[in-house]
């Protein structure tokens, strides 16, 4: 029994031998006729063209092959199409049952053919095609496409919104100052109480915020400031606690207890694009504005305002009798919320370029 593949070159050479009995006949029935009429011009007696007659440079050919995959198996229903310079439109068929595919009456001239099936790689095969030629393209062998999957694991709300906690966590400016507030990503997920109190805890236990409120209560020491707490180990330790009082309260009342009750983002939507102007103005009203955690909107910054408020009567409880009064809780207060504008502000144009682990920005964020 003859195989798959040789059958179809049997069958082909079927095809043209067939093809070239009505043309054998015709060119018997011409001879013929040229015998009969030995005066016709451009023939001779034996009905042989003259020595110097050139066959049709438009005359059209055939181009036919077999597609298989690497295993030689055959491919049926592949799509074959053929383009060429005098091909106008392409012409597409699907491989036959034995992988076979002919393309007739195909003008003489450069051809390009493509060969695509579900599950394999595009191949490609160029070759030209002479005037009258019967054209046989070698087996053209189909290879398995890879095998891409694009998986996008998105995770639940809450996961999303620690996976962008940890990115923050790790913000820091020049590499060492936390700067964990800001958020550079162009559309940050909404942050769940949980991760509003993990910003907070490590915000307030950081290092460098020690550090911090250790150099501010040495500042108060030498200004003599708070004299209530007195001078001396004693004094500085009394401004020292004050002063990281102050710091645990603003950051837990104001960016994880109320936001978590209200609803509210604590961090800083950094901008980046627009005008000067657009920058500066998103920045200044940041300090009155949140974004809801619900709806994505902006609205009033209730848990900063009411938080500055709150964390200033908190401080008030410790500080001196001496020193105590409404100015020091107006002070407190509205200094919490002019420093937050300040600080936005330096974080919309200066910090951005020396903070690390910073994620590109493709897209600005909304903003009020």
């Amino acid at each position: 029994m003859l195989g798959a593949g040789a059958s179809v070159y049997l069958s082909f050479g079927v095809l043209v031998f067939g093809s070239t009995i009505p043309a054998l006949e015709q060119s018997q029935q011409s001879s013929t006729m040229q015998r009969a009429e030995p005066g016709a011009p451009g023939t001779h007696s034996t009905g042989a063209p003259s020595p110097g007659q050139q066959p049709d440079r438009q005359s059209p050919g055939i181009i036919s092959g077999i597609v298989t995959d690497k295993a030689g198996d055959l491919a049926v229903g592949a799509k074959v199409q053929l383009t060429g310079e005098a091909q106008t439109p392409s012409q597409e068929l699907m491989s036959g049952d034995n992988g076979e595919f002919s393309f007739t009456n195909v003008p003489p001239g450069p051809f390009h053919l493509t060969i695509t099936a579900r599950g394999f790689d595009t191949q490609q095969f160029s070759g030209e095609l002479n005037p009258g030629q019967a054209y046989l393209v070698p087996a053209i062998k189909l290879a398995l496409a890879a095998a891409v999957t694009e998986v996008k694991v998105r995770g639940s709300a809450e996961e999303v919104a620690e996976a962008e906690v940890k990115q923050e966590l790790q913000q820091r400016v020049f590499g060492f100052i936390p700067n964990f507030y800001v958020a550079y990503s162009p559309d940050p997920p909404p942050l769940f109480p949980k991760q509003k109190f993990e910003l907070a805890w490590r915000s307030v236990i950081d290092p460098v915020t020690l550090l911090g409120v250790g150099f501010l209560a040495g500042v108060e020491q030498a200004s003599d400031r708070f004299g209530g707490y007195g001078q001396g180990a004693a004094g500085y330790g009394r401004r020292f606690g004050a002063a990281y009082g102050d710091v645990i309260a603003g950051t837990f009342i104001g960016s994880a207890i109320l936001p978590s009750l209200l609803h509210q983002d604590p961090r800083y939507f950094y901008l980046g694009t627009g005008s000067t102007k657009s920058r500066l103005m998103h920045a200044l009203v940041s300090s009155v504005v949140a974004r809801n955690d619900n709806t994505k909107q902006w609205e009033p910054n209730y848990s900063g305002i009411i938080g500055s408020f709150a964390a200033g009567a908190v401080t008030y409880a410790y500080y001196p009798a001496s020193d105590r009064g409404a100015g020091l809780f107006v002070e407190n207060s509205l200094i919490g919320i002019g420093a937050t504008s300040v600080a936005d502000i330096i974080q919309e144009f200066v910090l951005r370029r020396f903070t690390s682990h910073v994620p590109p920005q493709t897209n600005p964020p909304h903003h009020p």
